[in-house]
């Protein structure tokens, strides 16, 4: 059979996701497994640092904004 080669977009979302997993050391993992290879306790620390990135990167925005205004 052949292989078809798909370019996939990532998105910003992916793209923290994929740098979460680098700095956790799973990379290696994710890379050879994909992200089902992961155990509950590794996807949920992902999870959890994406969500506080998430916020953390709203909140600069907002104040950023909240201080072009002025």
């Amino acid at each position: 059979m052949k292989k078809i080669n798909k370019t996939v977009k990532l998105t910003n979302h992916d793209i923290m996701k994929y740098e979460i997993a680098g700095e956790l050391g799973l990379i290696d993992k994710v890379s050879k497994e994909g992200w089902a290879g992961l155990t509950a306790k590794e996807a949920g620390r992902i999870g959890g640092m994406l969500t506080s990135r998430k916020k953390r990167m709203k909140k600069l925005e907002k104040e950023k904004n909240d201080e072009s205004i002025q």
